[in-house]
């Protein structure tokens, strides 16, 4: 299974607001000192927080990352920071869920010294939060 990563809208907003991504056609840039580096394609999402209900987490989402569509596909309704799954409802964290673009190699050579792309991202999340 490919890496993926969970990207909240809050962030990525203040991130586009900075010039530190580009998000353009369902892909990602983060934009580095020399030009764009690591891309990665990108579908809405979001993280499930926790059941509000009291209905309890009979589909085992709370902690999971899911796409809208997925949700969706299986009666979900999302409003902002809220989802209906049948009786269950849930606090869920809206943003985007994304895949790497290409192989790494490319983006290390953009990125310095960042050996995967975990430690890329690390080092990206350290310098801009």
């Amino acid at each position: 299974m490919e890496n993926r990563v969970f990207f909240p809208q809050a962030a990525l907003d203040q991130w586009i607001v900075d010039g530190h991504v580009d998000l353009n056609r369902g892909e990602l840039t983060f934009l580095g000192e020399s030009g764009p580096s690591r891309r990665y394609a990108v579908e809405e999402a979001v993280r499930v927080m926790k059941d509000v209900s009291g209905e309890g987490d009979t589909a085992s989402l709370i902690g999971r990352v899911k796409t809208r569509a997925w949700l969706e596909s299986q009666g979900g309704e999302i409003v902002e920071t809220s989802m209906l799954l049948g009786d269950a409802a849930y606090d869920v964290e809206p943003g985007w869920v994304g895949t790497p673009v290409g192989s790494f190699t490319g983006a290390e050579a953009a990125g310095g010294a960042a050996k995967t792309d975990e430690e890329l991202l690390a080092k990206f999340l350290a310098s801009h939060l």
